[in-house]
């Protein structure tokens, strides 16, 4: 802690355990470290919570991050809603060619889970709009608006559901 600054995080609302509605304690903390769009690094320290009742293991992440994802939500969300000569983040090209790809290929799973999230807490349904949208973002308008910040509007619930997916894509090899 003393090479380098760090930010607590410490979320202000009491959330039970995502897998059972139990409470959910404290058991520690652990660095995750977070990239911005100017390619600054900062750390963050996020609290270990463990399930009161099953003893899973939880990690509190604040809004401005996307699970698995070392960059910020916002960067990734200015990628994936920008034309590629309009992105100002310092990433490779090949890092934000890896971030399209892997939004289009789980937004048609995450307008899903919107859904049945919706439908779970007996939220009106959405409408399809009668002109398709242009692109693969703006479907997630009607869930959680089109204002800044949506993908993080988008990754919380889904989370907070367990229905997260983790996209091992760096660890898995296609066979030739």
């Amino acid at each position: 802690m003393r090479r380098s600054p760090a930010f607590f995080v410490r979320c202000a609302e009491i959330v039970p355990s995502p897998c059972c509605i139990a409470s959910l304690a404290v058991i520690g903390s652990r660095k995750r470290k977070l990239v911005h769009a100017s390619g600054e690094k900062s750390v963050l320290v996020i609290r270990r919570l463990r399930c009161t009742a099953c003893r899973k293991i939880h990690h509190e992440l604040p809004d401005c991050i996307v699970p698995y994802k070392r960059y910020e939500s916002e960067c990734v969300e200015n990628v994936i809603a920008s034309e590629p000569t309009e992105v100002d983040v310092a990433a490779d090209n090949s890092t934000l060619y890896r971030w399209r790809g892997w939004f289009c290929s789980m937004a048609t799973y995450w307008l899903g889970c919107l859904e049945s999230i919706a439908i779970r807490f007996h939220l009106d349904a959405v409408k399809e709009p009668s002109a398709p949208s242009q692109a693969a973002h703006h479907k997630f308008g009607r869930y959680v608006g089109d204002a800044d910040g949506w993908l993080a509007r988008v990754v919380r619930p889904v989370v907070n559901s367990k229905l997260w997916v983790h996209t091992r894509s760096a660890f898995l090899s296609e066979a030739l």
